[in-house]
């Protein structure tokens, strides 16, 4: 793990064991896989001055992807994420950079357009939670003519409101309505609380009524190498998803802190007969 880009780098240091880790998630019944370039966030690698070599980075993170699932009917997706440098220890973005809309647009583009070269099959919007940034990147992701899902993170603001994760400004409600009004093909409530995941795909269903997505976090990583701890379990999650299914989500999955053993129980629960 890098303190500056997370696990970006893994896909050219260490690619025997990102192509091992998505195989894992294979072998537990996962019909669909994400490259590892949710960590080479157009802004993280600008800010940095790398912009061509996540370019490079993306291409290995799917070329990773696809061997793992040689021979499978398992889709790879590129992940495009909105991540900026973030606070030293933490996982919360530092805000004090801002990008014009049109230099950020032109990113995001030309990350969606390097995926969409590199042969995934979807592109999927990892983290959404402004009505900025996530809205530039989704359409810059459906620009490519791939189909879209849009992954929208979400966490409760003290008075109880459900806001964009890390923007305490941002109201749930605004964003999703933001982000379904572009025409994905699917949405999902991801990186977020299994206790607040229910309460925001109701949200979700105030304004899309396609199919919903539900793959939450759990637990807290401890630095330098991001090991989780205090995770639920694979039955508590599967309880979770047996709720968010009554409400109509149909594709489930795991975020920060879940693993395989937790994919599995959910493709024994809900995977084909």
């Amino acid at each position: 793990m890098s303190g500056d880009t997370w696990c970006a780098e893994a896909n050219l240091t260490h690619p025997d064991i990102v192509c091992e880790v998505h195989r894992d998630y294979v072998k537990a019944g996962a019909d669909m896989v994400i490259a590892n370039t949710f960590a080479t966030s157009a802004l993280l690698f600008n800010a940095l001055g790398r912009d061509d070599d996540l370019l490079a980075i993306d291409r290995a993170a799917v070329l990773l992807a696809q061997q793992a699932v040689a021979g499978q009917q398992v889709a790879v997706a590129g992940s495009i994420s909105t991540m900026r440098p973030v606070v030293v220890g933490s996982d919360r973005t530092d805000k004090q950079q801002e990008w014009p809309e049109a230099e950020a647009r032109a990113l995001f583009a030309r990350k969606a357009n390097n995926l969409a070269a590199a042969g995934v099959d979807l592109i999927i919007m990892e983290m959404m939670r402004d009505v900025r940034y996530s809205l530039w990147a989704t359409e810059a992701a459906l620009a490519t003519g791939l189909p879209v899902w849009v992954g929208i993170a979400t966490e409760r603001r003290a008075d109880g409101e459900l806001v964009g994760f890390s923007h305490p400004d941002e109201l749930l409600d605004d964003v999703v309505r933001v982000l379904v009004a572009t025409g994905p093909a699917h949405v999902s409530i991801m990186h977020s609380s299994p206790n607040d995941t229910g309460d925001a795909i109701e949200i979700v269903k105030r304004h899309w009524s396609g199919p919903m997505g539900a793959y939450p976090e759990s637990g807290y990583f401890t630095m330098p190498e991001w090991k989780f701890v205090d995770i639920m379990s694979a039955d508590d999650l599967v309880e979770y998803a047996r709720v968010w299914r009554t409400q109509g989500v149909t594709a489930f999955g795991g975020c920060c802190g879940l693993g395989p053993h937790h994919v599995a129980a959910l493709a024994r629960q809900f995977g084909p007969d």
